[in-house]
This record gives structure tokens, C-alpha cells and sequence, in this order.
């Protein structure tokens, strides 16, 4: 949590209505302070995500480690998230302990988050991916990725996480 600074998106973390500049953190507020854990259709992997507030509550961390299953070294990550006052965005820089990242937007549509398209670079290569954030219930949120071909978008993973 924000160690008693305040959260600026208002309430506990865990949600209430959202959107709006002036509670401009409040579409991740749901995630905040918990961690979640989604297992990968292969039944190895899990990706756990921890979201907390930093600096007073002026920005939002998301570290996440990627448990590839015994034998296989551990991916981490790192995203935060920053209000741009001045284009009225919530954006975001993710890191990765391979070399890529990503830079991008999010908003809250509904109870949704919604990541518009965005670049994902490593090593070059550059993946271009969008996705959706979605409570399934209090304790759970599902991720749906869809990455762009030449053919157009084509489906990438979706997973629930759980805490």
C-alpha cells in the first residue's frame, strides 16, 4: 500500500466508480495492494502480478515475476504507471529482466481496462499488442492479449488472475 500517505484514487483499493481526471489512478485501484497470480494454459507457468502505490501515492507499481517451472529461470517485471496531466493519460513504462519493455496507455472503460495498441521491444524485434484487464469477481480479473500480424489481430494469451 502507499504506507499511510493517502491513496490518491480515493477508498481502500479496491475499487468504486471509475475514471475521471481528478481520481486520475482510479481504473487500477482494484489492483492495488494485492497481489495476483494467474496460471498459463500450459499448467506450468504462473505470472504473479503485486500492485502497490510508490512515492507517496503519486505513482502505481506493478512487479511481476513469471515462474517458468523448475528447471527454467524466472522472468521479472516491472510496470508503472504515471498520470500525464498534461495529455489527460494514464500511461505506463514496462521493463523486463530480458532487455524489452514497452511504453503505452491505459484507461478505464466501465468496470474494464483497456491497453490500446502498443510496441513491445527486445532485441530488435519489435511486437505490437493490446489488451484487456477485466474483474471476474472481487477476488479475480481476466487478461485477454491479442497481437497484431501482417494478417491483422490475431489472439496472444488470456488468463485469470487470482489473489
Amino acid at each position: 500500500m502507499d504506507g499511510g500517505s493517502g491513496n490518491p484514487a480515493g477508498g481502500d483499493g479496491d475499487g468504486g466508480a471509475r475514471g475521471g481526471a481528478s481520481r486520475p489512478y482510479q481504473p487500477l485501484a482494484f489492483l492495488v495492494g494485492h497481489c495476483w497470480k494467474g496460471t498459463f494454459p500450459d499448467g506450468k507457468a504462473t505470472d504473479e502480478h503485486c500492485f502497490s502505490w510508490i512515492y507517496g501515492g503519486k505513482f502505481v507499481r506493478d512487479e511481476h515475476v513469471v515462474h517458468r517451472g523448475e528447471g527454467h529461470a524466472d522472468g521479472l517485471g516491472e510496470s508503472i504507471y504515471v498520470w500525464d496531466a498534461a495529455s489527460k493519460q494514464l500511461q505506463y513504462l514496462y521493463i523486463e529482466s530480458a532487455g524489452g519493455f514497452s511504453r503505452g496507455t491505459v484507461s478505464g472503460e466501465g468496470d474494464t481496462l483497456l491497453f490500446p495498441p502498443t510496441s513491445y521491444l527486445e532485441k530488435g524485434e519489435t511486437q505490437t499488442y493490446r489488451s484487456r484487464w477485466q474483474p471476474a469477481g472481487r477476488d479475480a480479473y481476466d487478461v485477454v492479449t491479442e497481437f497484431l500480424v501482417k494478417e491483422g489481430w490475431v489472439p496472444g494469451s488470456s488468463c485469470t488472475w487470482k489473489r
